[in-house]
């Protein structure tokens, strides 16, 4: 019997969520995408998200085999998005997902899938209907999850500095 949940990081976690990151920077190396491969996210950057309670782990059979942070209210890189719209009012709040991130070892058990869903149903649990989720143009591979959790492209937004492109996804959960 495997079971696997979802639950708040904490600092103690840092370390299995930094060798999860880690893996997905070589990962996305090895695929030749552009992402993740220039520091961030870095250590400074999780554990700012596991100070603030919004980094979650998937835990499956006892080991941490995710990662994913889930932001509330508005994120200031989604505020101007290009060759789209969102859908709903221009102050609407929302749930955010970024950071995510499955553990090497655990890769192709759809367990990207399974984060998501847990993530959602803790959005409505917190409150929002709203969920919104961005990747690189080039990341096939989280496009393809993104869009089997029933996530639509709505446009492009940026992100970081120097700004950089990426496809931009809403999902509108009935709650």
């Amino acid at each position: 019997m495997t079971t696997t949940y979802l639950r708040q990081a904490k600092m103690t976690d840092l370390p299995v969520i930094m060798k999860i990151i880690d893996e997905a920077k070589a990962y996305l190396k090895q695929q030749n995408v552009d992402q993740w491969q220039h520091g961030y996210p870095e250590q400074n950057d999780m554990a700012a998200d596991v100070a603030a309670g919004v980094n979650y782990v998937m835990v499956r059979d006892g080991v941490i085999v995710g990662t994913a942070s889930l932001l509330q209210g508005i994120d200031d890189n989604y505020k101007a998005i290009d060759q789209g719209t969102w859908l709903g009012a221009a102050d609407a709040t929302y749930t955010s997902i970024h950071r995510i991130a499955v553990a090497a070892g655990y890769r192709g058990q759809h367990l990207s899938e399974t984060l998501i869903t847990n993530l959602l149903t803790l959005s409505l649990q917190l409150g929002y209907a709203d969920v919104r989720i961005d990747t690189h143009p080039e990341n096939l591979g989280m496009q393809h999850v993104i869009k089997q959790n029933g996530f639509e492209y709505r446009g492009i937004i940026y992100m970081h500095e120097p700004k950089e492109p990426r496809y931009a996804y809403q999902l509108l959960l009935n709650a």
